[in-house]
């Protein structure tokens, strides 16, 4: 978890980096528009070598439905 908020504190619009929680939203709470979310993702796929398939990425919401993608693709090597 706190890789993934040291990126998306890279990425927070709102200034709210210090409170990212898990049940943060990435599109309402940080501001997020959808090229910042594909920055994001690409950001994300080279830091942990995953590829985030995009019929995925209507399902990622929050920080932890973000965390919970990311382990379920970095353990599917």
């Amino acid at each position: 978890m706190p890789q993934i908020v040291d990126i998306l504190a890279c990425y927070d619009k709102s200034s709210i980096a210090q409170s990212i929680t898990l049940e943060t939203d990435l599109s309402a709470d940080l501001n997020l528009d959808s090229l910042g979310v594909m920055d994001l993702m690409m950001d994300l796929e080279e830091k942990f070598d995953i590829t985030i398939p995009l019929n995925l990425m209507p399902e990622i919401k929050t920080v932890d439905d973000l965390a919970n993608v990311i382990i379920k693709l970095a353990a599917e090597g």
